[in-house]
């Protein structure tokens, strides 16, 4: 009898944000969890982008109604690229 095997999925999207204070920054992971159930969201607003993380282990994830969202909060957010350092 085979066993079934079940790959781990996990993305992760890192936006650039305009948010510099904490209250805002809940406010938008609020309404992320609120409208995409599966996301899970977090900001790091000491790093020079104001970053929000946002993960989900079950699709993927569409960064253009996030930033939608964002911006009808009031705020600006852009998609960071990945970056592959040269060795």
């Amino acid at each position: 009898m085979k066993e079934k095997v079940h790959k781990s999925f996990r993305m992760v999207e890192v936006f650039k944000t305009n948010i510099k204070h904490w209250a805002h920054a809940k406010m938008v992971i609020a309404e992320i969890h609120k409208c995409f159930l599966c996301y899970k969201a977090n900001f790091d607003l000491e790093d020079c982008d104001r970053i929000l993380r946002v993960e989900c282990v079950s699709e993927q994830i569409n960064p253009d109604p996030l930033v939608e969202l964002i911006r009808s909060m009031g705020f600006q957010a852009e998609v960071l690229p990945d970056e592959v350092p040269v060795i």
